[in-house]
């Protein structure tokens, strides 16, 4: 979701990759929740953060585990961390589709506005 906003939002200005520690590819979820605002990220894959091949100034992590677990770039970029639910494990414990909808509609506003606002991390 993250990667969707940012490009979508703040691709004219910037150059953004998104990988995590592990890829376990989309979440039907994420998919649908990021359509209804607009964002398709139904072609987005789910990359290892070890085989991203490119020099980066900055490293978002976006989730506790991420950031414990986050491995070390060449070039020493910058790290900057900002903790968002993690919306799957949310979403286990949730009754009805609709319910766990809800987790990912919150964490997909959440990041929006994160990504709206992403200068004030940088500077």
């Amino acid at each position: 979701m993250a990667e969707g906003w940012a490009k979508k939002l703040k691709g004219d200005k910037y150059n953004f990759w998104s990988a995590g520690i592990e890829t376990h590819g989309l979440n039907p979820y994420a998919v649908e929740v990021m359509a209804e605002a607009g964002v398709d990220i139904s072609g987005h894959t789910s990359d290892n953060a070890n085989d991203l091949g490119v020099a980066l100034d900055v490293v978002f992590t976006v989730c506790g585990h991420a950031h414990e677990t986050c491995p070390v770039f060449s070039g020493a970029p910058r790290l900057i961390h900002v903790d968002f639910d993690d919306p799957p494990k949310l979403a286990k414990e949730a009754k009805t589709k609709e319910e766990a909808l809800g987790y990912y509609r919150r964490v997909r506003d959440e990041i929006r506005a994160f990504i709206e606002h992403i200068e004030e991390y940088m500077a």
